[in-house]
């Protein structure tokens, strides 16, 4: 069981290579939800996660004999970059395992450190597997990414800060993913302020702390956005702690996560990762037992692929009701373009997309098949166009 004293220590072994990274009122949150909202910017890390506090400890802690032999991790991504930026900055040798298909930018991003990186296995559990041969093979020292005190107390250091920003936080919503940040951060926090309530925050497909708190076997799996946090092999000690701690689980879907990313794109302008949004995304789905509190919740990661955060938004306009896609019946003859583009213009619409069909789609060869999409104010402006077009038209909205 690490303690308040063990995080205090890691913060201060870290202070010269990891950044303190601000914490600010979200005012577009806060005014979503009914809560004070206050955000820990750890997405501004230089590796854009929190898991540099983590590895910074971890590494900093390495005798002798251990920095000349080098050290290894197994990761996908943000602790992969976190231990290769670490050990660079040691002048440590570092070797990166990580699975056969990870995404060639996270693999350049590892490289770019120095780290000399090992594509194996199609999952993290078998380049887990390989990393541990090769640590005993030789001589390597493994950072675990989250099951060892010391990352965990390392990690600990954002509740730390946080608290020392805003004393008088309330609640702490923490993605959970492997333990070492919800774990590390509520030793800290309940050391300092022992009646402050802290959450851990799991995706529905991945509640693998909520099954083990409950006496559950640990089933979990399917596709997440919120990768970071999808894991299935959660780490002991953070687990002995957040049941020592009596630590509550929540779990959101994996639309509260799309929307809270979008939130805080358009709402607080920040870029999130789906893991790094997770607390987010419990404030959104249960705003009612957080209501008139002071919440903190840590942007742990913003290591978002560009093509994803772009997806998100849209879906997120799709379900708003400000994209209104339309499938429509109309008669093939000269004109009706026009016409329609016409009374989606005059209502203020604006037209994104427009897929016209003739030959296969339409019952009959005097008509043809429009498909459109629309950009609205709001849901109640995507009826009112609809409602138009369905005057004229047979209208499906897809």
């Amino acid at each position: 069981m690490i303690t308040l004293a063990d995080v205090q220590a890691a913060a201060a072994r870290i202070r010269d290579n990891v950044l303190r990274t601000p914490a600010i009122r979200s005012d577009a949150l806060s005014r979503a939800t009914g809560a004070e909202v206050f955000l820990k910017l750890d997405n501004l890390q230089a590796t854009g996660a929190f898991k540099e506090r983590g590895a910074a400890n971890r590494i900093a802690l390495l005798n002798h004999n251990e920095r000349g032999a080098g050290v290894i991790a197994m990761s996908a991504g943000n602790h992969a970059q976190a231990v290769a930026r670490h050990a660079h900055l040691a002048g440590i040798a570092a070797t990166i395992v990580m699975p056969r298909h990870t995404p060639s930018t996270k693999v350049t991003r590892t490289r770019s450190w120095g780290a000399d990186v090992v594509l194996f296995g199609e999952t993290l559990a078998e380049a887990a597997a390989h990393a541990h041969m090769l640590a005993a093979q030789k001589g390597l020292v493994f950072i675990h990414p989250y099951d060892d005190p010391m990352v965990m107390a390392g990690q600990g250091t954002m509740a730390l800060e946080f608290l020392e920003d805003f004393p008088d936080l309330e609640v702490l919503l923490i993605p959970a993913g492997g333990g070492g940040l919800v774990a590390g951060s509520a030793v800290a926090a309940r050391a300092i302020k022992p009646d402050i309530d802290v959450f851990g925050v799991e995706v529905e497909g991945y509640a693998a702390f909520a099954q083990a708190l409950a006496g559950q076997p640990i089933e979990v799996g399917g596709a997440t956005i919120a990768e970071g946090i999808a894991v299935r092999d959660i780490g002991q000690n953070p687990l002995a702690v957040l049941r020592a701690m009596n630590i509550e689980i929540l779990t959101v879907s994996e639309h509260a996560i799309e929307r809270a990313i979008a939130v805080l794109a358009e709402g607080a302008k920040l870029v999130a990762e789906g893991a790094g949004a997770a607390g987010v995304a419990a404030l959104l789905s249960f705003p009612a037992q957080f209501a008139g509190r002071k919440i903190g919740i840590p942007i742990c990661g913003g290591n978002i692929d560009p093509r994803i955060l772009a997806n998100t938004l849209l879906r997120n306009l799709l379900r708003d009701g400000r994209l209104l896609r339309v499938v429509m019946e109309i008669p093939d003859r000269p004109g009706v373009l026009a016409d329609i583009s016409t009374a989606i213009g005059s209502r203020g619409g604006n037209i994104i997309e427009v897929s016209h069909h003739r030959l296969f789609t339409s019952p009959s060869v005097q008509d043809a098949q429009l498909e459109i999409m629309i950009e609205a104010r709001d849901a109640a402006h995507g009826n009112a166009i609809a409602s138009a077009l369905e005057e004229v038209y047979i209208v499906r909205r897809v």
